[in-house]
């Protein structure tokens, strides 16, 4: 995602492993034996599993949420995850009248990104959080960033690991799974030692809190999505589908970075990563793109669906 002050502020606190056995030719030969048009191809996207991380939508959602989600719904995806949380609503809504609007639509709210705190989630708050998506019915609860002052030290990031394995557990008393969302500062170099593997990786409790590795800015960061997977298995239980323009020289900021993609536009190359997902222990896949270069969120996540389900998980 990205990562201001003003997204700060927004936040408030498929089974991919299946996806091969839900596979379609979408390049079927019928009686003509021609490849198939983008119209054939996209016969039921559905079923392919595709999740969509609903801030790439925000500012429809803000104007228009049953009207955004039937939108989604109509483009094929499957499963949303939620960037919206706040006085125990969800964008604004009671967890149960939430719940049953997505599921009218026939879809499935799988994960949501929760409210972010200076100097963590507190216990008292984690349980209120649990409670009201346990309500809602998904299967994780994220934190999807790190405030400035809070990345100031290994110190402070071993706090903040120390806070989350805690939260995990209460997480996990409700019958949901904690993780975090990376950006790309984690990488950088901080009193010698780079936070994700050697913090993040190493201090977290792997049954309590997992990984929601977004690729996008792992490769900004100038590392290797698969040699992370392979070096650390089964860690990644979800992947945020995020791709981008151009290859870039290695950072590790998030302020004013426009360079994001629809999935299958930019220079990714998932299928090659998506041969890990069962290394990873990949159990979902959501696409999220940050900022639309052309101002057309909604016709950018159709060009994801489209390349996912005719190029990349063919």
């Amino acid at each position: 995602m990205i990562t201001s002050r003003s997204r700060r502020d927004f936040l408030k606190v498929f089974t991919a492993s299946a996806v091969g056995a839900l596979f379609l030719s979408l390049y079927s030969c019928k009686n003509t034996g021609k490849k198939a048009s983008e119209s054939d191809a996209l016969v039921d996207p559905g079923t392919f599993g595709i999740g969509l991380q609903l801030y790439t939508i925000r500012d429809a959602m803000a104007e228009d949420v049953p009207g955004s989600l039937k939108k989604v719904s109509d483009t094929g995806y499957k499963y949303l995850e939620l960037a919206d949380y706040t006085d125990r609503k969800f964008y604004g809504y009671e967890p149960p009248e939430f719940k049953k609007m997505v599921n009218d639509l026939g879809m499935e709210i799988i994960s949501s990104h929760t409210q972010v705190e200076g100097v963590g989630v507190t216990l008292d708050n984690a349980r209120i959080m649990a409670e009201d998506h346990a309500t809602l019915g998904v299967k994780y609860c994220l934190q999807p960033w790190i405030v400035e002052e809070m990345r100031t030290s290994i110190a402070s990031y071993q706090k903040m690991a120390e806070n989350w394995n805690q939260i995990g557990a209460v997480m996990k008393e409700f019958g949901l799974q904690f993780g975090y969302h990376n950006h790309n500062f984690e990488f950088d170099t901080v009193d010698g030692k780079v936070p994700y593997f050697d913090v993040f990786l190493t201090e977290l409790d792997k049954d309590l809190v997992t990984m929601e590795m977004d690729m996008f800015w792992v490769i900004k960061a100038g590392r290797d999505p698969v040699e992370i997977i392979k070096k650390y298995p089964g860690r990644f239980q979800l992947f945020h589908m995020k791709d981008m323009y151009t290859n870039e020289e290695p950072f590790f900021t998030t302020v004013d970075v426009k360079d994001f993609a629809p999935v299958g536009e930019g220079v990714i190359d998932f299928k090659r990563i998506l041969e890990v997902k069962d290394i990873a222990g990949m159990k979902y896949m959501i696409v999220e793109q940050d900022l639309s270069r052309d101002g057309t969120p909604f016709a950018d996540i159709r060009k994801s669906v489209i390349n996912l389900t005719t190029k990349i998980l063919v």
